[in-house]
């Protein structure tokens, strides 16, 4: 019953995540206007904006002029709500559960703006900044001191990236990364990039063969840090055992 309340937050709060994400660049209000129809500015009424619910009764279209409504809403605001039901599975019952809530609601609002954008919001990271920091005096990593290593490795590993790809890695990436280290530590952000990169690498080759998307054609890299960083906090310890493991078995 509590995970079934978890996955209804979830639901409830990644629709306003997908607002923050779009209207945070647009340097709109978060709150007012209400929700509206892009194409035609038909104002959403309560019915409409029940998560995923509505969209599917609709048909995915606009009641006001019928043009397609972006499959990402319900997307998202379903993935929002199965991993908020998820965390409590995977961390327990613990702080560090306000932890994971709080990075999974990061991760929602910059990967939706930089789907959009492809643009890291400051003001999203500042925030998250200060909640992060508060959380981890609560309920440090052990070594303390292993958040701060954390963040100088993620901030100098991309920052290296970006300067070498000159331009292929925004700076967005780079500030995200710094944060990541102070909230998972040196091993799991490393971690993190290792299968943030995978991700992008197999994922991106694939849409390029399905010609989805074209050579050279810049794509968000957000989606991709998320599903690994996601994937290093959740499974981060049993992923580094068996790599140990592996090693041992070569030798």
């Amino acid at each position: 019953m509590i995970l079934y309340l978890f996955f209804i937050y979830g639901l409830v709060l990644g629709s306003f995540f997908n607002v923050i994400g779009i209207r945070i660049y647009k340097k709109v209000s978060i709150v007012t206007p209400r929700s509206a129809c892009p194409t035609c500015g038909h104002q959403l009424k309560p019915y409409e904006l029940i998560p995923v619910i509505s969209y599917l009764l609709q048909g995915g279209k606009c009641r006001g002029c019928q043009s397609r409504i972006s499959p990402i809403y319900p997307i998202f605001e379903l993935l929002t709500g199965i991993l908020f039901a998820a965390a409590p599975y995977f961390v327990g019952w613990s702080g560090e559960l306000v932890v994971a809530l709080t990075l999974i609601s990061m991760f929602m609002i910059i990967t939706v703006s930089d789907i959009h954008y492809m643009i890291i919001p400051d003001k999203i990271l500042l925030w998250f900044a200060g909640i992060f920091l508060m959380e981890r005096i609560i309920w440090p990593l052990t070594p303390w001191w292993d958040s701060l290593l954390g963040a100088v490795a993620g901030f100098l590993l991309l920052l290296i990236v970006a300067i070498v790809s000159k331009g292929g890695m925004g700076f967005g990436d780079v500030k995200l990364y710094a944060l990541l280290g102070f909230v998972l530590g040196i091993k799991l952000v490393l971690l993190s990039f290792f299968l943030s990169t995978l991700f992008g690498a197999v994922i991106g080759g694939a849409a390029l063969i399905l010609k989805i998307v074209k050579r050279r054609q810049p794509i968000p890299f957000g989606p991709f840090i998320a599903a690994g960083t996601l994937t290093a906090y959740f499974f981060g310890s049993k992923i580094i055992h068996l790599y140990i493991q592996f090693l041992h078995q070569g030798l």
